[in-house]
């Protein structure tokens, strides 16, 4: 849920690109669910069927032909729009949709199109277990290397299960895997002490749309869809924030007449802008790997054990070590592996605490300009926010001002007086004490545990990035 938050990566795509656009053809024609391919029964998924649903045991002729459309023509017609314009395709190929079209393949090479793994069967494999799954990636690996004389370097099983970015891990054979949703830039996935390149493909700039529920209806509207996507991220990029924009088409789909002449429209459109990389998924890939290489995750908050995780932040709010220890507690994830992140954990522990436990916390914090800095014995964190702002240098008539508000004050709401002083002057600070000393003591609790805060969040800003 972290993911890159406001502030992304600057992409530095090659030309100093404002926006990379990949373009996928999926070759599944061959693949689908077919009792002629020994499944259980007809394909069901893409078409033009409305409503379409799985015959058991027996064919689906209409369904079949339209796949077939998809194999005989439409790959062509996308091949003619997509070469004569020089685009950078990659195609998704599964395994055994490709060893039926050996025509296709070839000329997939002939145009350099990558040429990835879209699994060994156009299937659904959210009921496999992980044993069946793996071993159909392994068998997809080795009928494409067949087919095509090279291992594919990109996987995307599309229909997928839980298990699948995660088995495409441990096998390591993949420069990226696709099948993710999550963003619009590539990123690092862990997973068994692996680090997989993600490279998130779509489901919304996808011919898939037109044969589905609430999707395209007409060429203008999927061209409309495109336009305004490539436009979005455009703008971002040229603001400083480059992107990618992914584009899903299907020879049985986008190959028809009607459909393709919208693409062709788009990629005119989207070819006459400036600082436009059309490029294959693995050309992103080669590039976010070397320009954007992972990050080492070690002392990252959510991975260090207990007594680490203790150790670390127990004092980051001042001498109560027990938030976190109750926060180590907490859902804890990359998302709170920065300094906002974690502060919102450990203040989620604080707010809900008794009123005495945050009392005891506001007590636990030292005088400012008190008898604890005078004998320095503040915390390293204390003494090194107090000396920032010049407490540690104030004259004899300052000092005993602090002395003297310090002595009211405590008296008056049974804590000391707590202001984050990062960033302001002792005299700042001194008009702050002033006045709050008139507060009645509610208000003022509230506003000290408030402080409390503020000065968790800089501490972990120093220990932390965002």
């Amino acid at each position: 849920m972290q993911g890159y938050g406001a502030t992304p990566p600057g992409a530095g795509w090659p030309g100093n690109a404002a926006i990379a656009v990949q373009i996928v053809v999926n070759y599944e024609e061959g693949g689908e669910n077919a009792i002629l391919h020994g499944d259980a029964g007809s394909e069901a998924f893409l078409s033009e069927i409305v409503g379409a649903a799985s015959w058991p045991g027996q064919r689906h002729w209409n369904m079949e032909s339209i796949y077939e459309y998809g194999a005989r023509a439409g790959f062509w017609r996308l091949h003619r729009i997509l070469t004569q314009r020089g685009i950078p395709i990659t195609v998704y190929g599964v395994a055994t949709a490709l060893a039926r079209s050996p025509a296709q393949v070839a000329a997939m090479q002939a145009a350099d199109w990558e040429i990835a793994s879209h699994g060994l069967k156009w299937i659904e494999y959210k009921d496999h277990d992980r044993e069946a799954e793996l071993a159909d990636m392994h068998a997809a690996v080795r009928l494409h290397e067949e087919v095509t004389g090279a291992r594919p370097r990109g996987w995307y099983t599309g229909r997928c299960s839980v298990n699948t970015v995660d088995l495409a891990t441990e096998t390591g054979l993949f420069d990226y895997v696709a099948d993710a949703y999550a963003d619009d830039l590539p990123y690092w996935h862990d997973h068994a002490g692996r680090r997989q390149l993600i490279v998130p493909y779509t489901l919304d700039a996808n011919d898939m749309r037109f044969a589905t529920a609430q999707g395209f209806n007409s060429g203008d509207q999927f061209f409309a869809y495109l336009k305004d996507s490539f436009d979005m991220l455009h703008a971002e990029g040229v603001a400083g924030a480059p992107k990618m924009l992914s584009i899903g088409l299907h020879c049985r789909l986008a190959g028809r007449p009607g459909r393709a002449a919208a693409l062709a429209r788009f990629l005119d459109y989207a070819a006459a802008q400036e600082r436009v990389w059309f490029a294959r998924r693995i050309d992103i890939a080669e590039h976010w790997t070397r320009h954007h290489p992972p990050r080492p995750r070690e002392g990252r908050p959510s991975r260090l054990a207990r007594g680490a995780f203790v150790e670390r932040f127990g004092g980051v709010f001042e001498h109560s070590p027990w938030i976190a220890e109750r926060a180590f507690a907490l859902e804890l994830g990359p998302a709170h592996d920065t300094a906002t992140g974690l502060h919102n954990a450990l203040c989620r522990i604080f707010r809900s605490a008794s009123e005495a436990e945050r009392l005891g916390v506001l007590t636990a914090h030292p005088d400012l300009a008190g008898k604890l800095a005078a004998a320095r014995r503040l915390t390293a964190d204390s003494a090194r926010e107090q000396a920032g702002a010049g407490l540690d240098a104030l004259t004899d008539e300052e000092r005993a001002r602090f002395q003297e508000l310090n002595t009211t004050y405590t008296a008056r709401f049974g804590f000391p007086f707590i202001l984050a002083v990062k960033g302001r002057s002792k005299d700042e600070i001194l008009a702050n004490f002033e006045e709050r000393i008139g507060h009645d003591r509610a208000q003022e609790f509230r506003t000290a545990c408030q402080q409390v805060e503020r000065i968790a969040l800089l501490r972990l800003q120093d220990m932390l990035p965002d």
